[in-house]
């Protein structure tokens, strides 16, 4: 196995005053050591990861990480810098810089390496050697480490225990044999790469359990496995610490245990604080249940406190209930939805009411392949709601959701609630199985709750509410609604392609993007004029960021840096092909210019495409769909407007930065000059 980082890989005086500067510096010493592959597509997915979470820790340590296909084997950089480098950490600038570089399909062994690293990096005497370090082959040696690192495949950070047991009766001052039972914690870690934080903060935990005298395990869902802690001592645990960023896997097992729920930074940086916190919370008796969302300080690394934070953060498991289950529902509606399209486009829209190809099918026909395309996709759609409900429930309880979420799917279907009804139905097969599982019961059934006895309550309470009691509310609410597109014109159509394409553009493939995505993908399982024009106006105002970002790219090279005009060529396809994430490297580089700028592109093409009445059967495809949608020419002009606002508010907004003195030094690519005046 090749070492994963030499002393070519090191750098003990880091000019960089940037951390984008940081990583380029870093990762050219990767590309030099035939590490990576594509520098630029390489910085692209570190920027895509910087952006979800700032990288930088306390105590002066940035680790930007990444997993990339640019990546050939797993590998570290080291840079050590004298000014201090700003990686958003709250203590303030970073001297010691790791760049982690893991592909795409790293093995488990590497992983475990650079697990055992950022375990190491909560050690203060690792950190003050490599601030003395003068020799790079050294520094490189320090960071392999001499002794074999903490394997993280056990999956369980075991703090002390056989130490407390030994020594708890005189940190107790020897005061009788209930004292010398220490205070157990259990607690879980993760985060959303799995290569740094999850280690880190487990470490963090542990060191801080031992400094207090509590005992502290800690299971690590990252990349170099996930092993459940031992049911035992879960069931000895006085309490329960989540430190996380991901959902927490098999939430059940904690349930009775009073919990305190944090993002995965503040495992790493307020570990005694919530040691602290969990020791009150079992002294004042306060049960939690495997999904009570209490965090002690509202969501990730926040300081809100009280009922606000408690709020915010029901907001967003709520959020990641909702996209868990349109997660799942898209590649239902990327493989029908495209098979559909296709069929029209071979024996046209009257291909639909063809009869079974079951019965009939002949091979040589273009429209018996047609109806044989139509019928799979259709098949395909018809999980739609069932599966939207179904990974809701799972999101929210897990495994023995899933049947009650699939069964109020289906009968969403059966009362014609559809789309909405399939929301509804997974929310109450989640609530269902969540409060079945709060009741006690004896240990001799427990075995069968989750196979029999849950799936068999809650898929009974989940069908008679959906059958008698919102079923036909919600038909009915659907019916309107689809009743209402239909109805749109003139400014009231205008108005929805404005907020569309304003969601689609916002965040890029996040929450917002994906909810504007599922409410026009939905109107596709029963296709009407007014739910095909929102599906236009929804794909359209999608391609926008990318293709604006390219062709700003093109025109004004001066403004963007090498790797931004290098992402700009990829992200003509990434455009054309509907695929809004491409424009993401741009808006992490330089959020105020790009997503304002993108935003107001896109709602030009949402408000253009619904004006013009153009209309769209197929889910997905960008340009090559095109004889797929109706009014294609006026549609193509929408998207090109929208390109062409976006493309010129962001020209601007970046040429405005420029200081007079940067421009007068600075020659575009077409030897022009810019002069800005003070």
């Amino acid at each position: 196995m090749s070492e994963l980082i030499t002393a070519e890989l090191v750098d003990l005086d880091l000019s960089a005053t940037t951390k984008d500067a940081a990583a380029r510096s870093l990762a050219e010493r990767m590309v030099a050591a035939h590490r990576v592959t594509d520098l630029d597509g390489f910085l692209a997915d570190v920027a895509a990861r910087e952006a979800q979470m700032p990288t930088g820790l306390d105590g002066g340590i940035g680790i930007p990480h990444c997993r990339s296909e640019h990546v050939s084997a797993p590998t570290l950089a080291f840079g050590r810098s004298g000014a201090g480098i700003d990686f958003g950490a709250a203590d303030g600038p970073a001297d010691l810089v790791f760049l982690i570089a893991a592909p795409a399909g790293a093995d488990d062994d590497h992983l475990t390496i650079l697990s055992g690293l950022a375990r190491r990096l909560m050690d203060p005497e690792f950190t003050a050697a490599l601030r003395a370090g003068t020799d790079p082959r050294a520094v490189a040696a320090l960071i392999r480490g001499e002794e074999a690192p903490e394997e993280p495949e056990r999956e369980q950070v075991e703090t002390g225990k056989q130490e407390q047991a030994e020594t708890g009766t005189e940190a107790a001052g020897g005061t009788g044999a209930a004292e010398s039972v220490p205070f157990r914690i259990v607690a879980v870690t993760s985060c959303p790469t799995g290569i740094a934080h999850t280690y880190m903060a487990a470490e963090s935990l542990a060191a801080a359990g031992r400094a207090e005298g509590v005992e502290v395990t800690v299971e690590t869902q990252g990349s170099a496995g996930f092993k459940k802690l031992d049911p035992a001592v879960v069931a000895a645990a006085d309490a329960v610490i989540w430190a996380h960023d991901v959902e927490v896997r098999e939430k059940a097992r904690f349930r009775g245990k009073p919990l305190v729920d944090v993002g995965v930074k503040a495992g790493i940086n307020r570990p005694a604080e919530l040691i602290a916190e969990a020791r009150r919370r079992a002294e004042r008796g306060e049960i939690a249940t495997a999904t009570d969302s209490d965090k002690v300080s509202g969501s990730g690394d926040g300081d809100g406190n009280g009922s606000g934070a408690d709020h915010a953060h029901f907001g967003v498991r709520l959020r990641t209930y909702l996209m868990s289950g349109v997660s799942y529902m898209v590649p239902f509606v990327a493989a029908g939805g495209l098979l559909i399209a296709l069929s029209f486009a071979i024996g046209g829209y009257e291909i639909a009411s063809a009869k079974s190809v079951a019965d009939h099918f002949v091979w040589g026909e273009a429209d018996s392949w047609a109806a044989l395309l139509n019928q799979i996709g259709s098949a395909a759609f018809g999980f739609l709601v069932p599966v939207l409900a179904g990974y809701i429930a799972y999101g929210m309880a897990d495994r023995p959701a899933l049947v009650p979420g699939f069964v109020g799917g289906a009968i969403a279907l059966t009362v014609n609630a559809g789309f909405l009804g399939g929301l509804v139905a997974g929310l109450l097969a989640g609530a269902v199985v969540m409060a079945v599982q709060r009741v006690p019961v004896h240990a001799t059934l427990r075995g069968i709750m989750p196979v029999l006895v849950i799936p068999l309550i809650a898929s009974a309470v989940v069908g008679f509410l959906m059958f008698i009691v919102v079923g036909k509310p919600i038909a009915s609410l659907q019916n309107a609604l689809t009743d209402w597109l239909n109805g749109l014109s003139g400014s009231n159509a205008v108005i929805l392609g404005v907020v569309l394409g304003l969601m689609m553009c916002f965040d890029m493939g996040g929450p917002l993007n994906k909810v504007a995505y599922a409410f026009a993908v939905g109107g596709l399982a029963d296709p009407t004029p007014g739910s095909l024009k929102v599906m236009a106006a929804v794909m359209a105002a999608g391609m926008v960021p990318p293709l604006a970002m390219a062709l700003a790219t093109t025109v004004r090279r001066r403004l963007f840096t090498k790797t931004e005009r290098e992402n700009g060529r990829a992200a003509w396809v990434l455009g054309a092909s509907f695929i809004t994430e491409g424009a993401i490297p741009f808006a992490a580089a330089d959020p105020l210019r790009v997503i304002p700028s993108v935003m107001a592109g896109g709602a030009v093409t949402g408000a253009l495409s619904m004006a013009f009445g153009a209309t769209l059967r197929a889910p997905h495809g960008g340009v090559f769909v095109v004889p797929l949608i109706g009014e294609p020419f006026l549609y193509l002009l929408a998207i090109a407007a929208g390109t062409l606002v976006a493309t010129a508010l962001v020209v601007l907004l970046k040429g405005a930065r420029r200081t007079a003195p940067e421009a007068a030094g600075d020659a575009g690519a077409d030897g022009s000059r810019v002069t800005v005046a003070a």
